[in-house]
């Protein structure tokens, strides 16, 4: 029997608008992107489930300079696996404006995580989403867990909202901060009221949980825009923890049902948060509680 080949994916709108809602601060953060490749220089993943095409760090910048942003959080995504070399290039052109979230393996040695660690990374990254290969071998989890603690680097959980129950005991065990990418990936047309959207708020209750309003696009019940199903969610998740809620735009959006306009996505963030000043939080100080930019 062969190897199933990977599928291939788009790349990201080609065209994005420049925000209208609000004009973003100085020092506002997409605090949850990507950069593939370019693969001819930096390959991707033998075994990854899909193949994206080349989205890397001038295209990213490009993107940054139309939608007013300065700072980033670089996310290792599964198409890499744990080369995470096209990451760590990104954020040395970066020069401080740029941090990292890395997947790294137990072929990782102590001086292997210092190097991502000067580099710029300040977490690591850990897939539970079943297209994605589901949940990691948790001695593997917790052995990983352990080793990049003395670095102060936090956990980012890429979970499927109906098993974030499941895992209620294993977040509660977390011995430093954590993030929920992707308000957990929890249906929409559920309502606020379902139960991994009151397990995720629950978690909010916990100094350590931080969580991520980013994914629109992969929540909403409808596909295109305006994402007016997502903004309830988003604004619960404000309530419960203003100071521990980050943004980002997820470009260059692998997997998605509908590819978004970014410009619609920062737009979307003023629905999310009216109050300028929650904006400014969200973009600018909480990015800089867990990443030491500059």
């Amino acid at each position: 029997m062969t190897a199933r080949s990977p599928r291939t994916i788009p790349g990201p709108h080609p065209d994005p608008h420049r925000p209208v809602a609000f004009t973003p601060p100085p020092n506002a953060c997409d605090a949850h992107c990507h950069v593939f490749g370019p693969a001819e220089r930096f390959p991707f993943a033998p075994d990854r489930a899909y193949t994206p095409p080349d989205s890397g760090i001038d295209s990213f910048e490009s993107l940054q300079e139309r939608l007013g942003l300065s700072r980033a959080v670089f996310v290792q995504a599964s198409c890499h696996g744990t080369d995470n070399a096209a990451m760590v290039d990104a954020l040395k052109r970066g020069n401080g404006r740029y941090a990292g979230v890395a997947m790294i393996d137990d072929s990782f040695s102590d001086d292997d995580i210092a190097a991502l660690h000067e580099a710029g990374v300040r977490g690591t990254r850990f897939n539970f989403v079943a297209h994605l290969g589901g949940a990691p071998d948790l001695e593997t989890f917790w052995r990983l867990v352990g080793r990049v603690q003395p670095f102060g680097w936090h956990i980012v959980l890429h979970f499927d909202g109906k098993d974030l129950p499941a895992y209620a005991g294993l977040l509660d065990a977390m011995p430093c901060p954590y993030i929920i990418d992707h308000m957990a990936r929890v249906p929409v047309a559920d309502g606020v009221d379902q139960e991994p959207f009151r397990a995720l708020l629950d978690l909010l209750t916990d100094e350590r949980c931080w969580v991520k309003i980013s994914g629109a696009e992969r929540l909403t019940a409808d596909g295109p825009p305006p994402y007016d199903d997502v903004v309830p969610f988003a604004r619960a998740l404000i309530t419960a923890a203003p100071d521990r809620v980050l943004w980002g735009t997820d470009w260059p959006h692998p997997n998605v049902r509908h590819m978004p306009d970014d410009g619609d996505l920062v737009d979307l963030l003023a629905a999310f948060a009216p109050d300028a000043t929650t904006r400014n939080r969200i973009l600018v100080d909480n990015p800089e509680t867990l990443y030491d930019f500059g």
